[in-house]
C-alpha cells in the first residue's frame, strides 16, 4: 500500500461500509443475493471514486478483472446446475434416497457421510464449490430440508478449502509471498485447519438433534475427524500438495465399515427430534408404498463417479495434469492507479486458467456423459411418465443459473473494486495497526475470513491478505510467521461457509434461491464461534513458537 493512502477511522469505516450494506440486505431484511449484490458493487465503486480517488478507468479495469474472475467461478455453476438437472430429470434422486435408505436407515450417519465426508472428498479433488453444488442435492434426496441442505456442505467443506483441489491454496500462497520455513508454515496451518473439521461434525450432528444426536454421533466423528485432521496434518510433513486429498479418500473408505456398525446401521430411534429432516420420517416412507426407482443404486451414482474418475485422472497422475495444463487463457489488463497512489500493476494474461484441469470441465463431462446413458437407457421418457414432468433440462437450468450468476459477477467485480482503490487494504492495516502482537494474532484469521467472504476463494483471499500478513509480522515484534499465515489461511477457509456465492450456488442447486439470508443464519453463528477458537488457538501457537 502507498504511504500516501490515507490510514485513519473514516477511511476505514468507508471501506467497510460496502460489506456492512451488504450483510443487512442479506441477513437483516432477507434480500435475494442477486438483489443485494448489485448494491455493495454499487456502494464499493461509490466509496472507491469519491473517497478513495479511484478514476474511471481504474474503475472499468478493475470492474472487468471481477467479471474474469466470475468467469472462473461461472465455469462451475453452469455446468454444476446442469449436472443437477441432468440427474434430477432422469428419476437418479429418487434412486439415490431409496437406495441409501436401504444401505444404511440411520439419518444422522447419512446426513455426516454426504454432509461432511463425501463433501470435504469432493473439495479434495474438486472444490471451487463442487461440494455445495453436489452434496446440497444429495441430502434433498435423502430427506433433508432444502435449508438445512445448504447450510451442511458449506460448514462441512470448509476446513479442506486450504490443502483441497490438490492444494490449490497453498499453491498460490507460496506463490506471493517467500514462507521462511515451508513444512514449519504447512504443518502449523494444518494444525489450525482441525479446529473447523472437528466443529463441522460436531455442528452437523447438533442441527440434526441436539444433544441426543451428538451422543450417537461422538464415535463416528472422532474417527473421522483423527482421519481428516489428524491425516492431514501428518501427510503435510511429506506433501503438502496431497495431504487433504489423501486424508479425505481415506475417511471415504472408512465410511463402509463404520456403517455395517449397528450403531450407524439401523435408525437411531433415542433421537426424538430432528429439525434438519423434513416431515415425513423414515417410520412414515417405510409404511408407504412407494413405485421402484426408475434406475439403480449404482447408476444413480454413476455421475459422481465419471466426476471422481476423470478428477484423479486429471489432477492426480502428474504427466496428465501437466499435459492439460500447458493450455491456459488469459486476457490482459493494463496498468491503472488511484489519486492516492495506489497501483495495479499491468497484467498479461490475467489470472489465467487451464480449462482442461478446471472442475467446471470435470462436472460437463460428468453431465454429458450421464445425460447420455441416462437417454439411452430410456430414464427420461419413463420418469417424465410417471412424474408428468413439463420443465425440460435447459429451461430448468436457466431459471436457476441466471439469478446465481448475477450475483456472483456482483460479488467479484465488488471485492476487485475494492482492491483496486486499496479499501481492503485499509480495512486489514486498521486492524494491525491498532492491534498488539496478541491481538494481532488473535485477529489474523478474522482477516482471512473477510478476504473468503468478499472473494468466495480461500486462494483469493491468500493472494490478497498473505503480503499484507507477512509485512505485520515484519513490522510487529513478537509474532511468529509460520503461525500467522497458518490463521490467515485457516480464516480463508472458514470464510467459504459464510461467502455469499457459496451462498448462492448452494440455494440455486437445492431450489432456494432467494433464501441466502437464511442460510447465513444457520452458517454465520458457527463460522464466527470456529474464528474465535481459532484466534485464541492461534495466539497460544504463536507464544510457543516464537518463544520456542
Amino acid at each position: 500500500m502507498q504511504d500516501s493512502l490515507p490510514l485513519d477511522f473514516t477511511f476505514w469505516m468507508l471501506a467497510l461500509l460496502p460489506i456492512v450494506v451488504l450483510l443487512i440486505l442479506l441477513v437483516g431484511f432477507r434480500w435475494k443475493a442477486p438483489e443485494a449484490g448489485p448494491i455493495g458493487m454499487f456502494v464499493a465503486g461509490l466509496v472507491a471514486y469519491l473517497a478513495y480517488q479511484a478514476p474511471w478507468e481504474t474503475l472499468a479495469v478493475a470492474g472487468a478483472k471481477g467479471v474474469w474472475d466470475a468467469v472462473f467461478i461461472l465455469y462451475v455453476v453452469w455446468p454444476a446446475l446442469l449436472l443437477y438437472r441432468v440427474t434430477d430429470r432422469a428419476g437418479a434422486f429418487e434412486a439415490l434416497r431409496q437406495g441409501i435408505q436401504k444401505f444404511s436407515s440411520n439419518e444422522l450417519f447419512l446426513v455426516l457421510a454426504f454432509g461432511w465426508v463425501f463433501a470435504s472428498f469432493l473439495q479434495g479433488i474438486a472444490g471451487f464449490g463442487t461440494p455445495i453444488a453436489v452434496v446440497a442435492p444429495l441430502l434433498i434426496a435423502i430427506g433433508v430440508r432444502p435449508l438445512y441442505a445448504v447450510a451442511i456442505p458449506l460448514i462441512g467443506h470448509a476446513w479442506a478449502n486450504m490443502f483441497g483441489t490438490l492444494a490449490v491454496g497453498w499453491l498460490a500462497t507460496i506463490s506471493v509471498i517467500d514462507i521462511g520455513d515451508l513444512t514449519e508454515t504447512a504443518f502449523q496451518t494444518a494444525a489450525l485447519l482441525w479446529v473447523p473439521n472437528l466443529l463441522a461434525g460436531l455442528t452437523i450432528a447438533w442441527l440434526f438433534g441436539r444433544m441426543p444426536a451428538l451422543k450417537v454421533a461422538w464415535p463416528m466423528i472422532l474417527i473421522i475427524t483423527i482421519i481428516h485432521g489428524g491425516g492431514q496434518l501428518v501427510l503435510t510433513l511429506w506433501d503438502p500438495v496431497l495431504s487433504n486429498f489423501l486424508a479425505a479418500t481415506a475417511a471415504m473408505v472408512v465410511l463402509y465399515p463404520l456403517s455395517r456398525w449397528e450403531r450407524y446401521s439401523e435408525r437411531a430411534e433415542e433421537i426424538e427430534e430432528r429439525p434438519v429432516m423434513s416431515d415425513r420420517d423414515a417410520e412414515q416412507q417405510d409404511e408407504e408404498e412407494e413405485a421402484e426407482p426408475v434406475m439403480g443404486l449404482g447408476m444413480a451414482f454413476f455421475p459422481y463417479l465419471v466426476l471422481t474418475a476423470a478428477t484423479v485422472l486429471a489432477l492426480v497422475i502428474g504427466p496428465v495434469e501437466q499435459a492439460l495444463a500447458e493450455f491456459e487463457i488469459g486476457l490482459p489488463f493494463p496498468a491503472v492507479e488511484t489519486g492516492y497512489g495506489v497501483t495495479s500493476e499491468a497484467e498479461e494474461p490475467y489470472s489465467p486458467f487451464a480449462p482442461l484441469t478446471h472442475p467446471g470441465t470435470f462436472l460437463l463431462l460428468s453431465a454429458l456423459a450421464a445425460g447420455l446413458v441416462y437417454r439411452t437407457q430410456g430414464y427420461y421418457k419413463t420418469w417424465e411418465e410417471r412424474e408428468e414432468e413439463t420443465e425440460g433440462i435447459w429451461s430448468g437450468l436457466i431459471d436457476s443459473a441466471v439469478p446465481a450468476s448475477v450475483a456472483v459477477v456482483a460479488f467479484l467485480v465488488m471485492s476487485t473494486v475494492m482492491g483496486h482503490s486499496g479499501q481492503t487494504e485499509v480495512l486489514a492495516l486498521g486492524i494491525a495497526e491498532v492491534a498488539p502482537p496478541p491481538a494481532f494474532a488473535f485477529a489474523s484469521n478474522w482477516i482471512g475470513v473477510l478476504g473468503a467472504f468478499m472473494t468466495s476463494s480461500n486462494t483469493a483471499s491468500n493472494i490478497l491478505f498473505a503480503p499484507l500478513q507477512q509485512e505485520t509480522v515484519s513490522a510487529l515484534e513478537g509474532l511468529s510467521e509460520a503461525t500467522i499465515i497458518g490463521a490467515q489461511s485457516t480464516g480463508g477457509a472458514i470464510g467459504n461457509a459464510i461467502a455469499p456465492a457459496n451462498v448462492v450456488l448452494g440455494t440455486g442447486t437445492a431450489g432456494i434461491v432467494g433464501r441466502e439470508g437464511e442460510v447465513l443464519r444457520k452458517t454465520l453463528p458457527w463460522a464466527a464461534a470456529v474464528a474465535v477458537l481459532v484466534g485464541g488457538l492461534t495466539i497460544v501457537m504463536n507464544t510457543m513458537t516464537f518463544t520456542g
